[in-house]
């Protein structure tokens, strides 16, 4: 298994952070502009990126950018950016979790643990379920459409696993959030919307007469559907 891809063109900063993961027990790969990182990433293969926004040739997003379309590697954003905006930004471009500038280093841990937790996660047990021309399989944690492999983030992926491990039960935002997220998730929870959209958008070509995500007004979220297979 690779280490954790550190972006951040602040030595002292990327210094600082490497010193807290190793003391963890992580490996450590650092990169201090955007090329570098991308050459990084494809050849060492990080298990997660921590992705400063500004960085001196590429910004942040542009990486990121480049990531989700080759990978579904967990990526946190790392910013001095700390308003609601750009947090909302980061999760609708794909990013995991968003660390703001300045932390400590128990947050940068527990969010680390925390993301890598999320998306290695097995949710129920390891079946493979039908529904339509949808197959999920639980225990490899992916999905496929008509026999082609979905391509979802890391994120949407533990939420569309969880509501399909709950067929035909209806879940408030709040609920979602602790139950795939956790209590540890720092943001709004439109976070929940864009990523329903965003799950939405990949199920696009799956029919509403097998099943759908459904928006109960009032209520929350359904992975509405008929008996499985």
């Amino acid at each position: 298994m690779s280490g954790i891809l550190v972006v951040e063109d602040e030595v002292a900063i990327s210094m600082v952070l490497k010193a807290y993961l190793e003391k963890e027990g992580y490996q450590v790969i650092q990169a201090f502009n955007g090329k570098t990182a991308i050459a990084k990433f494809e050849t060492e293969k990080p298990i997660l990126v921590l992705l400063d926004v500004m960085l001196p040739d590429l910004s942040g997003w542009s990486i990121l950018e480049y990531i989700r379309e080759r990978s579904t590697c967990p990526v946190m954003m790392l910013t001095a950016l700390g308003d609601i905006e750009n947090k909302l930004i980061g999760f609708n471009h794909g990013a995991d979790d968003y660390l703001a500038k300045p932390f400590i280093a128990e947050e940068v841990i527990a969010r680390v643990k925390a993301v890598l937790r999320r998306s290695s996660q097995i949710l129920g047990n390891d079946d493979i379920v039908h529904y339509g021309s949808i197959k999920i399989d639980f225990k490899g944690h992916l999905v496929y459409l008509n026999g082609v492999e979905l391509a979802f983030i890391p994120r949407d992926l533990s939420l569309f696993l969880f509501l399909a491990r709950h067929p035909n039960q209806t879940f408030t935002r709040e609920q979602l959030i602790e139950q795939v997220w956790g209590l540890d998730f720092d943001g709004s929870d439109r976070a929940v919307d864009l990523a329903i959209k965003r799950i939405r958008k990949i199920l696009h070509n799956w029919p509403t007469s097998e099943g759908e995500i459904k928006t109960l007004r009032g209520l929350g979220y359904q992975f509405s559907v008929k008996e499985k297979s």
